[in-house]
């Protein structure tokens, strides 16, 4: 028998540790806070999930862990190409996402969730539901995590492991527990803005150009960007798509004091939306719904000495959903980490103490480069300087292959390239970007200067 871990959170990031460390011959035992959300009995419905978009980095991990795993999990994603832009007409703008059709693809995360529990009970991995972490105790030899059962008032349960795996969000009670063992790092940002989960519902007849019951194209990611908020929708297997309202606090909260207000805005500012949800419902919605808050955590070290703990996904780097990475960098760190363990002949101590100290510069730059994306799509998707820049680093992209690589395809379509090289990387281009719009501009100034200059010699002769 193995050495036993335990991994508090039975989530994404919580499922695929709990199938690497299966993989290599671990006991793992999960816990979560939750009843199974599979059961029909399970009460707490999730109404703040933003769907998922999976990419390179989460493949090539799923992948890593098993390939036969990714691809019973991978069997129902929709491909999107690229963002469609919709304006306050109605009119819709494709920008495509790959410089050679690369793809991100859409999923829903409870059914992604659900698929990886049932694999979890596939390989008969032991999952304990209702039980919350409430205190660990990390010792030299084994460590002690004591749950609470919920539902039962003052019943615990107290679990010896050799080690902790917290995969438990970005409340994390296993961060919580590690710092005070050890001295970590810790901030948390909430940003002024909200969301809130509406929907779009699949049509009754077969729409045959988008090959299912699809009001709008599945094949984009939609955006109905209005600058300081927005809406997006993603597409369901169903034909449905989950779609999500964010902006600032304050907008939403005066809103939702009034329903002939929030009728109002919707249908001023959502127009071609509103036709596709139904005005009524998306209302209903908009007023009763939860609310999300979105904020980022960010921690350093990721581990306690000695190989007793470490936290991974949401638990050491939440971060906003503007870049689609929250899921993939999660997934990516179980296959750093494993690769870690692999290279160190499974000496937890130097793998999650080499973990923290490489980790950390491209979790840091993922967060950042999260909040930087709101902007990029509630308002720069609008902008034609911002088109123009964008349309000049594809042609670059495909011109120069692999000796040039937009940003974009760098985080989502190159799991080879950390996420803080990539940075670097691009703020090299940035520089020649605009070194280039400007000898672009001063050179289409010089033409009409010259233009005019002919013009006003010729128009001079004709009239003579």
């Amino acid at each position: 028998m193995g050495e036993q871990v335990i991994i508090v959170g039975a989530g994404l990031v919580g499922c695929l540790a709990a199938l690497a460390f299966h993989k290599r011959g671990y006991e793992v035992n999960v816990y979560d806070y939750r009843f199974d959300p599979r059961d029909e009995s399970t009460q707490d419905k999730n109404l703040r999930s933003i769907n998922l978009a999976i990419s390179a980095r989460g493949i090539e991990s799923l992948k890593f862990v098993d390939e036969h795993i990714a691809q019973r999990v991978l069997r129902d994603v929709i491909p999107m190409k690229g963002r469609m832009i919709h304006d306050l007409r109605g009119e819709q703008e494709s920008q495509v996402y790959g410089l050679f059709g690369e793809c991100i693809n859409s999923i829903d995360r409870a059914v992604l969730n659900n698929f990886l529990l049932d694999e979890l009970d596939r390989y008969g991995i032991d999952i304990h539901f209702g039980y919350k972490l409430v205190r660990a105790k990390f010792n030299d030899k084994r460590q002690t995590c004591i749950f609470s059962k919920m539902g039962q008032d003052g019943v615990t349960e107290t679990v010896e492991c050799d080690f902790v795996v917290g995969c438990d969000g970005a409340f994390s009670s296993t961060r919580y527990q590690m710092q005070r063992a050890v001295r970590m790092d810790y901030s948390q940002e909430y940003i002024d803005c909200c969301y809130i989960e509406l929907y779009i519902p699949r049509t009754k007849q077969y729409i045959k150009k988008f090959n299912g019951n699809f009001a709008i194209a599945p094949d984009h990611l939609h955006i109905w960007p209005r600058h300081n908020f927005m809406l997006i929708a993603l597409a369901n297997g169903d034909g449905s798509f989950t779609s999500t309202f964010f902006g600032p606090w304050s907008l939403v909260e005066s809103l939702t004091k009034s329903r002939d207000k929030t009728r109002k805005f919707l249908l001023q500012n959502f127009p071609d939306a509103m036709a596709l949800m139904g005005i009524d419902d998306a209302v209903h919605k908009f007023i009763t719904y939860p609310k999300g808050a979105l904020m980022c955590v960010e921690c350093n070290p990721y581990h306690i000495n000695g190989g007793k703990a470490i936290i991974l996904g949401d638990a050491a780097h939440s971060m906003v959903p503007f870049y689609g990475q929250g899921m993939n960098c999660g997934f990516e760190d179980v296959r750093v980490l494993m690769k870690l363990l692999d290279q160190s002949m499974g000496d937890r101590s130097v793998a999650f103490k080499r973990y923290s100290e490489t980790r950390h510069k491209d979790l840091a730059a993922i967060i950042e480069l999260a909040k930087n994306n709101y902007k990029e799509m509630s308002h720069d998707v609008t902008s034609t300087v911002f088109l123009i820049k964008k349309q000049l680093d594809s042609v670059l992209g495909r011109i120069l292959k692999n000796k040039w690589l937009p940003l974009y395809t760098m985080v989502s379509f190159r799991a080879d390239v950390p996420y803080h090289r990539a940075v670097e990387i691009s703020n090299r281009q940035k520089v020649i970007l605009n070194q280039l719009l400007r000898t672009m501009v001063a050179t289409s100034t010089l033409l009409t200067v010259l233009g005019l200059s002919r013009f006003g010699t010729w128009t001079k002769k004709w009239f003579q």
